[in-house]
């Protein structure tokens, strides 16, 4: 099986497996406009998407890890079409619907979807994840991490994606390497965004115990240097694996680069 990540920004890709087209966390704001982070917290874009919703190919479904302005923005919003299937939290599926979005289905954590080509299979599976520990995680939308398990045909073994999502590190992410025997692709959100002074996404210190922790063959890191709320830099994920000397594979895709994978 060949399969590839185009890294668009953010945390928004375009990821084939097989016959499957998968857009993940559609955020399509250009540099230097606002958005709506979440309880009254907005930030500015310090990038451009590398395309347009209007460049995008075919989709077969869109994977939102969860319902904030930096993962679903007001430009999906508006140009995405209300029929295309939108997997994600009950929370977000259930405002989507409210916008339209008539194919918004909703994951409970561990709950799964199977997306059809033929003989060809795509697994999708909700996975735990917390966007804030402590009181504060009650203030924040619910967000999931996402299991992308491909097989060309009955019986095969299937590559498997995993999408973390704007979760922190926390025991319940013990339960994925327990439940899925091996991880070929993690797709890491970091940034290390803090709000108040309250770390909200993985830092490159969280980052590298996740990695450290599920053990994938390879990690693609997402989601940093975008919003001005992102405190923790690549460099910061980068210089914490190299310390590690664990032989974990990185990836870094640059914006608008397309990483092929196997």
């Amino acid at each position: 099986m060949t399969g590839s990540l185009h890294f668009i920004g953010n945390a928004t890709s375009v990821l084939r497996l097989g016959p499957f087209t998968l857009l993940t966390d559609p955020n399509f704001l250009h540099k230097g406009q606002w958005t709506h982070i979440g309880q009254g917290v907005v930030s500015r874009r310090l990038t451009d998407p590398a395309v347009e919703i209007a460049d995008l190919p075919e989709l077969d479904a869109v994977v939102l890890s969860h319902l904030h302005g930096d993962h679903f923005d007001r430009v999906a919003s508006r140009e995405l079409r209300r029929d295309l299937p939108v997997l994600t939290t009950p929370h977000a599926a259930k405002r989507l619907s409210r916008r339209g979005f008539r194919e918004a289905t909703p994951l409970n954590t561990w709950q799964t979807v199977v997306l059809s080509h033929g003989a060809a299979k795509l697994t999708v599976t909700s996975l735990p994840g917390k966007h804030a520990l402590g009181p504060l995680g009650r203030l924040l939308p619910p967000v999931m991490g996402t299991m992308l398990e491909y097989r060309e045909a009955a019986g095969v073994l299937p590559f498997r994606v995993y999408l973390s999502g704007d979760t922190l590190v926390h025991p319940e992410l013990s339960a994925i390497r327990e439940r899925f025997d091996g991880i070929d692709l993690a797709v890491v959100h970091l940034g290390g965004t803090k709000v108040l002074g309250v770390l909200l996404t993985m830092d490159g210190k969280q980052g590298a115990d996740l990695v450290e922790l599920l053990a994938p063959r390879t990690t693609v890191p997402v989601h940093y240097e975008e919003y001005g709320v992102m405190k923790s830099p690549l460099s910061d994920f980068t210089g914490e694996i190299s310390l590690r000397r664990a032989g974990f594979d990185v990836e870094v895709v640059e914006r608008g680069d397309t990483f092929t994978f196997r």
